[in-house]
């Protein structure tokens, strides 16, 4: 999904390392190419404002004008900023504590939550980890039924609730079934609504305080666009989310999703 960005970036860059020297016109006819490329993206407009104004004083530099190269340097620079606005360090997911260590999965109906319970849950069997999976939706039409046949398709065993009960007791009792059964990692797949509402909120509060996990990812659609910034914020601001995990990557999303989310705050450090 990034490969048509990444190709409109190639091409402003060919154009910059073309000229023998810049001024600053040249550099602002780059940086409004490097714009389009990432509102086309679908990247959220105060992500990208943010972004060309750290490239901006950065190429605007003495280094930069008075430079033998000063196409390839500006390539270095949006490089750099690139590299630092998706991460310049591997984060691992957060298994710390006492086992079994809970990972909650939050974000909104549709996002595709329970399928990735399953393939984090077959990520951490790899891993030589023991997950169990916890069907925490008793609000979505076979959710429940869901993750138990994606359970029995991974080999990995499912906590078995049942639509109408407390997800906060199921949580609660699913983590001492774990620690009966020998798993040392919960996966929670919590239920999502249309829209962020408060009993939404309300109720992954609960369950957060309840588990107390080591770590809670926000599902988010790679589709969604510039609105990942709005998800993404909602949820760690009741949340303190630890990182984004993106579904739906073979779809026709435009990346702006990944940039956006990683940007949105300083919690979601991971993606």
């Amino acid at each position: 999904m990034f490969e048509n960005l990444s190709d409109k970036l190639e091409s402003v860059f060919k154009k910059l390392r073309g000229h023998g020297r810049l001024d600053e016109k040249n550099i602002e006819e780059g940086l409004k190419e490097v714009r389009m490329a990432l509102l086309e993206a679908d990247v959220h407009y105060r992500v990208v404002k943010r972004f060309i104004e750290e490239i901006r004083s950065r190429a605007m530099g003495q280094e930069v004008m008075s430079s033998l190269t000063p196409g390839q340097q500006v390539v270095k620079i949006v490089n750099a900023a690139l590299t630092e606005l998706m991460g310049v360090r591997h984060e691992d997911l957060d298994l710390s504590g006492s086992p079994p260590a809970s990972v909650m999965l939050v974000g909104l109906q549709g996002s595709g939550k329970t399928t990735t319970a399953g393939k984090l849950a077959l990520w951490l069997r790899k891993k030589g980890r023991a997950p169990f999976l916890v069907p925490a939706d008793v609000y979505r039409p076979a959710a429940i039924d869901q993750l138990k046949t994606i359970g029995s398709q991974i080999g990995v065993p499912v906590f078995d609730s049942a639509p109408g009960e407390d997800p906060v007791a199921i949580c609660i009792a699913a983590k001492a079934a774990a620690f009966k059964n020998r798993c040392d990692t919960l996966v929670l797949d919590t239920a999502g609504r249309l829209h962020i509402d408060e009993e939404l909120m309300g109720e992954l509060g609960r369950i957060k305080e309840a588990l107390r996990p080591s770590d809670i990812l926000l599902v988010a659609d790679a589709m969604t666009g510039q609105d990942a910034v709005n998800i993404a914020k909602s949820f760690d601001e009741r949340l303190n989310i630890g990182g984004v995990i993106l579904s739906k990557m073979d779809g026709d999303a435009r990346g702006g999703a990944a940039l956006a989310s990683r940007s949105s705050s300083p919690a979601s450090a991971r993606s």
